[in-house]
């Protein structure tokens, strides 16, 4: 009797389905209306384009209230920082379930924008500066020598000037400017500074080092203050192209007259075929060059066959000229 009650049992067991699909489906769906939120986190830093701070910028996972403006923006180019107490009492107003971990707890917000440079705007203001008839030559130096301006970046990167006004006798200027040009908004910064004489020069573009040959690629030209040029410095191309430096030249660095040379033919110290020529003969011996010598120059040069010193003008790389009042000494043994 026991065994007949034990086997039914088993029976009804297996004949079970293995899964009910309207249990499943309900209990998918209870899964998912209780599924946990993701908490609203608070963000580290942030950049932003426009001129208000919103909700989203500062916390994550906010939903609808994201879009939710809650403070203004820095000026373009800055940062502002937002405290653990000012973003606690934003969570409360708005019913956002976050709190502060401590009290360093904040969030970095910067403002986008264009960067306006001091060059930028000193050409500006030398623009216009040069329609009241100053020298267009002449180049603006600030008072101010961190100078600069931002512009939010949906905006032209341009400057305005008004007000300018300039004084020849100390050459001193003064203006007022204000970014994007044309806003009558904008915020106006009032400039002052002097004017200085400059002029082109050209310069390496590179480092030369000693001994290379100066082509125009390796020539650039920078504007620098008449005033501070010495008398020596190169300032045109002409004296700087096909010469040689006596030392390596750094790049964008003025170049004097006395570093550079023309290129060298005849290193001290080496082998020159030494030339003369006269009236249906030519002579050649073999000579030591006793100094550099570049095309054109008049260099001392030991005879090898004589051991006499002679002076022979360079001709071309490792070729000397002997003048004819020296033939005795390039043909003595």
């Amino acid at each position: 009797m026991i065994k007949r009650l034990a086997l039914a049992l088993y029976l009804s067991v297996l004949l079970l389905p293995l899964s009910d699909p309207t249990w499943a489906n309900n209990n998918a769906a209870g899964s998912k209306s209780s599924g946990v939120t993701a908490p609203v986190m608070l963000r580290e830093s942030v950049s932003v384009d426009g001129k208000t701070v919103r909700i989203g910028d500062l916390f994550l996972n906010v939903g609808e209230k994201a879009d939710i403006a809650i403070a203004y923006a820095p000026e373009p180019g800055s940062r502002a920082v937002f405290d653990a107490r000012w973003l606690l009492k934003v969570a409360r107003a708005y019913k956002l379930d976050w709190r502060p971990m401590g009290r360093h707890d904040n969030v970095v917000v910067q403002r986008n924008a264009t960067l306006i440079t001091r060059d930028e705007i000193a050409d500006q203001v030398a623009m216009v500066l040069a329609e009241q008839g100053v020298d267009p030559d002449m180049t603006v130096e600030f008072s101010n020598r961190t100078l600069r301006m931002y512009v939010p970046r949906d905006k032209v990167a341009s400057i305005g000037v008004e007000d300018a006004e300039y004084e020849p006798r100390t050459k001193r200027f003064s203006a007022v400017i204000y970014a994007p040009a044309g806003d009558l908004s904008a915020k106006r910064v009032r400039v002052s500074g002097r004017l200085f004489k400059t002029m082109e020069i050209p310069v390496p573009s590179r480092r030369v080092l000693a001994g290379e040959v100066i082509s125009r690629q390796d020539i650039k030209w920078i504007r620098v203050r008449a005033s501070r040029l010495h008398t020596d410095i190169i300032v045109e191309e002409v004296d700087l192209v096909g010469k040689s430096p006596r030392r390596g030249l750094k790049a964008g660095y003025p170049v004097r007259s006395s570093t550079v040379r023309r290129p060298v033919l005849v290193p001290k110290g080496s082998l020159v075929t030494m030339i003369l020529r006269a009236p249906k003969m030519l002579l050649t011996a073999q000579g030591k060059a006793l100094q550099d010598g570049a095309d054109g120059d008049v260099i001392r040069i030991t005879n090898l066959q004589s051991d006499k010193i002679v002076e022979a003008e360079v001709i071309a790389a490792g070729q000397v000229a002997v003048r004819q009042t020296t033939l005795i000494a390039l043909n003595q043994h």
